[in-house]
């Protein structure tokens, strides 16, 4: 479904209380082929950065025999929430708001296998000299009161069209296996349930708890993986030694 039979779809229902019928008919008549073409561009900037990253991993296990990353999800917003937070963020509902505002339209979440891989490859990332750094979070040092950990960067890449080239921000997520495992089962586990407070209040203790858990697993499993990379470079240096004699 394009935008506009999107549109025309939602006409008659309220996206949200916040706007009136009345101001999503005259933004839908407004701005219904210019949010498809944004759409697009949008579209166009994560294939840039899935790209980026494909051509980073593909490096990596050239050099150092293995591959850090896992998998690279992407996602476009949907209408329907892209509208919901522009309410929540009380900007104008104009096509110039949205792309000034929601810095989120597109994501990409880079699933990698060790917390010191996150880093490397956001650093890989923000070395590129068309890439442009607006924002970031980092999770990992400091984690939500929920236990959630990612690292979060907003982006600003070029797409080059038939004429022209345009800048499209981009969230990038990074996480680990671990990492992305706990937040996929805590969103499911919470979203849009009607808890008992008492209930909640236990179950964040206990998602918490498990939260720090994955946080050890992360680093243990990272400690062998170095144990291992300096025996084998140590038993490398023996057999080089050994064909010297």
């Amino acid at each position: 479904m394009n935008i506009r039979e999107y549109f025309r779809q939602k006409r008659d229902e309220r996206l949200m209380q916040k706007f009136s019928s009345s101001r999503l008919d005259e933004f839908i008549r407004k701005y219904s082929k210019p949010m498809e073409v944004l759409f697009t561009y949008y579209e166009c900037a994560l294939m840039e950065v899935e790209t980026k990253f494909k051509v980073l991993d593909q490096e990596y296990s050239l050099i150092h025999d293995r591959n850090p990353i896992e998998s690279i999800k992407t996602r476009l917003k949907t209408f329907d929430s892209v509208i919901e937070k522009v309410g929540r963020y009380g900007v104008p509902l104009t096509l110039k708001s949205i792309e000034e505002n929601i810095n989120d339209i597109a994501g990409v979440r880079v699933i990698c296998s060790f917390p010191e891989d996150i880093y490397t490859l956001a650093e890989c990332l923000l070395e590129q000299d068309d890439v442009t750094l607006i924002q970031k979070k980092d999770y990992i040092q400091n984690p939500k009161p929920s236990g959630y950990r990612s690292l979060h960067l907003i982006i600003s890449v070029p797409i080059f069209l038939e004429h022209t080239k345009r800048d499209m921000k981009v969230e990038v997520q990074f996480r680990t296996i671990a990492m992305d495992f706990w937040a996929s089962l805590e969103h499911n586990l919470r979203y849009k349930r009607d808890i008992p407070e008492e209930l909640s209040a236990e179950l964040a203790d206990e998602l918490l708890e498990c939260a720090n858990i994955s946080s050890s697993l992360d680093l243990r499993m990272q400690n062998i993986r170095k144990r291992l990379e300096e025996d084998t470079s140590e038993m490398d240096d023996m057999i080089e030694s050994a064909q010297w004699l």
